[in-house]
């Protein structure tokens, strides 16, 4: 339980930090579509002009930007980027910080074993990424409030948009995880979890562009997509169980890596 609480504590300020920034986001992005309430239909005929294939590669195609919830779907790709990064960073430092730092071996040295060790370190990063999204679904319910101007939208699947940050933060903190122990040395996340995040991305643009299911298949982007959540008020749930998938296999594998891995002295 002490790994537990210094690591949380140690992750405050990440917290705070990116909690603000993703919901300030959402509301600087709504407060653009309240000021555009005059011409409802304007977003639509902005969206019309644009390439067929510059939709698909961003998931925008037949996305309604005049509706309250079809307008949140389009700035909810930009929250799913920011807490992929998020989880994708604390996945990558969860065990490397102490090795670049060359202080692993005296946590280590401590009465718990390895397995204790890293779940009480993941179930702390769990914490603080939950206390993200519902930090980031507080906001954003807030400010649809605020700026919808009376429009109705669809509750479940709002729901569903906002359930689906939690479950891409998993898929992206295990995967930071298991790439942090196949590596040999993490000398500085920051370039890990960037490329991890937006190396997605930009498959689930191609993916987009090209029609190729096996890109689909591979990134947690298209598995909780926000135009066919909010247009359908239901997960993908093929894809969605790829993504659940990946949560097992890396964790499992994080779990048998760091039980065999040679931890380094700092002597």
């Amino acid at each position: 339980m002490n790994i537990y609480v210094q690591e949380l504590k140690m992750k405050v300020q990440s917290i705070v930090t990116w909690s603000l920034a993703v919901s300030l986001l959402v509301l600087f992005f709504m407060t653009i579509f309240s000021s555009m309430d005059i011409d409802a239909t304007l977003w639509n005929q902005v969206m019309d002009s644009f390439p067929e294939e510059l939709l698909m590669a961003f998931g925008m195609t037949n996305m309604d930007m005049s509706s309250v919830l079809g307008f949140y779907g389009f700035v909810f790709t930009f929250c799913q980027i920011c807490v992929a990064i998020q989880a994708a960073n604390y996945g990558i430092s969860l065990v490397s910080i102490e090795e670049r730092e060359m202080t692993a071996d005296f946590l280590l040295a401590k009465p718990v074993g390895r397995p204790h060790i890293l779940t009480s370190k993941l179930l702390a990063a769990i914490t603080s990424l939950i206390i993200t999204a519902i930090a980031v679904s507080l906001s954003s319910y807030v400010a649809i409030t605020i700026f919808r101007d009376g429009r109705a939208y669809d509750v479940k699947a709002l729901l569903l948009l906002f359930l689906s940050i939690v479950l891409l933060q998993l898929v992206f903190l295990s995967l930071g995880i298991l790439i942090s122990l196949l590596v040999k040395r993490v000398r500085n996340v920051t370039p890990y979890s960037m490329g991890l995040a937006f190396g997605m991305y930009v498959l689930n643009a191609f993916g987009g562009m090209l029609g190729d299911a096996k890109l689909e298949m591979i990134t947690p982007f298209k598995h909780f997509d926000p135009n066919y959540i909010t247009s359908n008020a239901a997960y993908d749930f093929p894809l969605v169980l790829v993504s659940v998938a990946f949560i097992v296999i890396s964790v499992a594998g994080s779990y048998l890596l760091y039980a065999r891995r040679n931890i380094h002295s700092a002597v």
